[in-house]
């Protein structure tokens, strides 16, 4: 998608093995996809519990284990500065 996008940014994974990885990453489930630091979920507030375990995201009409791809894709914009 960056590379559609025209965007070069770096792209970094983390592998969350264990609870206090989790708290020091302030990680609210997995996928958590963040740019630039900040959920890619509109409207997502910061996180007040961090967990090894599975994420779901809040669609229109239903709940999804990834976020939507727009979502991604309007976040990479705006860090780029394209919005």
């Amino acid at each position: 998608m960056r590379a559609e996008l025209g965007i070069d940014a770096e792209l970094r994974t983390s592998l969350i093995l264990d609870q206090a990885a989790a708290e020091q990453a302030r990680f609210p489930g997995s996928p958590t996809v963040r740019v630039d630091g900040r959920d890619v979920e509109p409207g997502s507030e910061p996180a007040t519990e961090y967990v090894l375990g599975c994420r779901l995201y809040r669609l229109e009409y239903r709940l999804a284990g990834q976020p939507e791809e727009r979502w991604i894709r309007e976040a990479l914009l705006e860090a780029a500065g394209h919005s």
